[in-house]
């Protein structure tokens, strides 16, 4: 069976030409800072963001905690939304590794609002744990791919300034953002202290992620980097099929927004409820007389489509390069059909 596969844009395959680019890779041995071709992907990745220095790293997960160890001691403190990535889907990795408590706050959409996040920032004491780390997710997995706009971006960069805190961006879906408004890569660039970027989900590369940092944290960058076991040797043809991607799959994303918007329409003409996406993330609530989300993934794995029990009655839907209309209709049929039994 060929399964239409709406599971994530995680899953998209490289191409023919993106192949050819990795295969033809000028290579050398990266842990060494020696591979020509993962340097330029750095350099290039640092430019577009006006960044003054960037690392890849093989996940985007390795991306984030590097940034919040680099900035956060143990025993400190960092404050997101409760729905952010680095909280809910990276194995509690902060606290685990990095000995990061995190404080958090539920946020519609998973947005974090200036004026509840003014309240979650604490000075520390001797008898009071303070905030070391402000972090924003663009877009928000959780939140349906929802998009900050920049002028709540902007606000939230001077609120954290005010207290002398660095701001981190999970970017992983940062080109969608990118795409969705309009916004120069430089004008989010300009407002983070770290900024992490995915190129192996819509990009459609088969790994690695950047992370973007001020200079003087490159050492000890790369350091914590080998001593998560993400120290690759010959990793420029894994950077060649990520440079690829940047050059020729971030205007596309418009066409993966526009199939959501489709699927959208089409689920909510069957009796979903299903908010607007704003970028590729299509996010089904469904009612307590329709089967729960686990059922609906079974049945629909079976009609030949693939989506994600997102919640106990969340189903998400992730539109990318390698399913065009017609699958999102097909998919579209099969929730129906999965919802009828």
């Amino acid at each position: 069976m060929t399964f239409t596969d709406l599971r994530s844009d995680t899953v998209t395959k490289p191409g023919p030409a993106m192949r050819a680019a990795m295969a033809a890779a000028e290579v050398g041995d990266d842990v060494y800072a020696e591979d020509p071709t993962v340097r330029a992907l750095e350099e290039y990745v640092a430019d577009l963001f006006g960044q003054p220095f960037a690392l890849f790293t093989p996940t985007g997960v390795m991306a984030n905690q590097l940034a919040v160890r680099l900035t956060v001691p143990a025993g400190g403190e960092l404050v997101l939304d409760a729905d952010a990535h680095i909280v809910a889907h990276e194995d509690g990795a902060a606290s685990a590794q990095g000995g990061v408590q995190t404080r958090t706050t539920l946020s519609p959409r998973g947005l974090l609002d200036p004026a509840d996040l003014a309240r979650l920032i604490r000075v520390g004491n001797p008898y009071t744990v303070g905030t070391d780390l402000v972090a924003v997710e663009q877009t928000h997995n959780r939140g349906g791919g929802s998009v900050y706009p920049l002028e709540r971006l902007t606000a939230i960069r001077e609120l954290v300034s005010g207290y002398g805190l660095p701001l981190h961006c999970d970017g992983a879906r940062i080109w969608n953002a990118h795409v969705a408004t309009g916004t120069p890569l430089r004008g989010y660039g300009a407002l983070f202290d770290s900024l992490s970027v995915c190129l192996s989900k819509g990009l459609g590369a088969p790994a690695g992620s950047v992370l973007m940092m001020p200079a003087e944290y490159e050492a000890e960058a790369r350091r914590m980097r080998h001593r998560m076991g993400g120290g690759m040797r010959q990793a420029g043809i894994l950077a060649a099929g990520g440079r690829y991607a940047l050059e020729h799959h971030v205007e596309r994303l418009a066409e993966d927004h526009e199939h959501a918007r489709e699927l959208a329409v089409l689920l909510r003409d069957a009796g979903f409820a299903v908010a607007d996406p704003e970028t590729n993330i299509v996010l089904v609530e469904l009612g307590e007389r329709q089967p729960d989300a686990a059922a609906i993934a079974e049945r629909c794995r079976a009609d030949g489509v693939l989506v994600s029990a997102f919640g106990p009655r969340l189903v998400r839907l992730v539109t990318h390069m390698d399913v065009d209309a017609a699958g999102c209709a097909r998919a579209a049929t099969a929730i129906a059909r999965a919802a009828k039994g």
